[in-house]
């Protein structure tokens, strides 16, 4: 895994005008803590912190903060954004013990949804009711996102928590209220369902009138039959006739 790099410089001036006059120059104050040290307010350009934001793995891993000469290993904790500017108010980073366990949202990634028994042969649609996972490791442990199989999942079924595989080291934190919680499920839409129904009951209709028809074609046979039994007994009745006469 790659070490992600940024570069934080001391900040000297605290204060909500303090903090104005800095995004005014394209700055954004912010503040590291934890580990042995104190907090440490600090400023970092804005523009390429929100750039860096953007990228997934930002929120998810060790980062290396380049500051005051010297190199800290850091989690970011915290954003605050403008309610509806693109503009970056206050970031947290906290520094990494080695020797301690972290706490961190870890990115799911969904593979083999596309060859899984509820998509491939019954049409259903997955949801993904998770889209990231609380986890505990120690930090050389920590993943950039932990991959979740779906190659097994059938319609009717879900996938929880207790069915994710996780990397060694890591653990998943799950709360007494939500006990195991569902990560996936699949579901069959209700237009499929339908239609499913609608040619079930064509068939049967199908079934049904089959033997009706064959039950109609045996009535009219006889009836043939009898039509041709009775032309001989009118030419019969002529030659009677001409009998008669003579």
């Amino acid at each position: 895994m790659a070490t992600i790099e940024f570069t934080a410089f001391a900040r000297t001036t605290e204060g909500r005008a303090a903090a104005r006059r800095m995004r005014r120059v394209g700055k954004t104050p912010g503040v590291v803590y934890g580990g042995s040290g104190t907090p440490q307010p600090i400023e970092l350009d804005h523009n390429a912190l929100f750039h860096a934001l953007r990228n997934e793995v930002f929120h998810s891993s060790i980062l290396s903060m380049r500051f005051d000469g010297a190199v800290t290993r850091v989690l970011l904790r915290d954003v605050q954004m403008h309610p509806f500017r693109n503009e970056i108010l206050h970031v947290d980073f906290q520094r990494v013990d080695e020797t301690k366990k972290i706490h961190m949202k870890v990115p799911l990634h969904f593979v083999n949804e596309a060859v899984s028994p509820a998509v491939k042969t019954q049409g259903a649609i997955i949801s993904h009711v998770l889209t990231e996972l609380d986890i505990a490791c120690l930090p050389k442990d920590l993943p950039e996102f932990i991959e979740v199989d779906l190659s097994e999942l059938d319609t009717g079924h879900s996938l929880h928590v207790s069915g994710v595989k996780l990397p060694p080291g890591v653990t998943a934190v799950t709360h007494r209220r939500t006990g195991d919680p569902v990560v996936a499920t699949a579901v069959v839409p209700k237009a499929v369902v339908e239609t499913e129904e609608v040619a079930a009951a064509e068939g049967e209709a199908g079934a049904a009138a089959a033997p009706a028809a064959a039950a109609g074609a045996e009535v009219k046979a006889p009836d043939a039959k009898a039509s041709d039994a009775k032309a001989p007994e009118k030419g019969g009745d002529k030659k009677e006739a001409g009998k008669d006469k003579k």
